[in-house]
């Protein structure tokens, strides 16, 4: 005797979940960016993508959990950037510059990373905080940056009074104020910091600001 339940299709495709997770994380990830967290809208979102509303909350469970996922792959990728300069073989000096680099080649390539983090400082770190909890998103660039510090200090070329912090966020303050007020320095000044005529002008003026400052008695 013949069965007659249904079979699915020998054809029928087979959902690549981690490229459905990450087209869902991209497409949420402009949306965040564009909108924050209360302005974005999860259907617009799963119109976006080849997904229903169902399914992002399948792989996400609800908004809030969707935001943290897309801050999470945020930092993730520029601690990925940093820790793939191959600062092992590279004198102090240079590792310092190079890292310096990555940060400003990463953030002007990442606009969406700018406006998020614009976001979450407009509403006091509110998700961030949350996130910290489940995952270390500055330890890597933290000891990163000592052992360049602890290196340059032993071989008599970098001062005492700088941490890994301190580093860090001089880095990072310029490669961000770059991309975040791009706009607002036009719209004064004339001038576009995103200009690509000037964009070897400003890289190279990073890190001679920051060897400058580390190797200054």
């Amino acid at each position: 005797m013949t069965s007659t339940a249904a079979v699915p299709a020998a054809t029928e495709p087979v959902r690549d979940r981690e490229r459905t997770r990450n087209e869902i994380l991209d497409v949420a990830t402009a949306e965040f960016s564009e909108r924050g967290f209360d302005g974005a809208r999860v259907d617009e979102i799963a119109a976006l993508t080849r997904t229903t509303k169902r399914m992002i909350y399948y792989y996400f469970a609800n908004k809030k959990q969707l935001y943290i996922a897309v801050l999470q792959r945020a930092y993730a990728r520029i601690r990925e950037a940093e820790q793939q300069v191959d600062v092992a073989h590279l004198d102090p000096v240079m590792a310092v510059r190079r890292i310096a680099e990555t940060t400003f080649d990463h953030h002007e390539a990442n606009p969406d990373f700018i406006r998020l983090v614009s976001v979450e400082n407009i509403h006091r770190a509110e998700h961030v905080k949350e996130l910290v909890g489940q995952v270390d998103l500055g330890t890597p660039v933290i000891q990163l940056l000592d052992d360049l510090l602890r290196r340059g200090r032993a071989d008599g070329l970098f001062r005492a009074d700088c941490d890994a912090i301190d580093l860090h966020v001089m880095i990072s303050s310029y490669c961000f104020f770059r991309v975040a007020n791009r706009h607002t320095i036009g719209a004064i000044f004339g001038r576009d910091l995103l200009d690509p005529p000037q964009r070897e002008h400003y890289r190279a003026m990073l890190g001679d600001m920051v060897v400058g400052y580390l190797t200054t008695a």
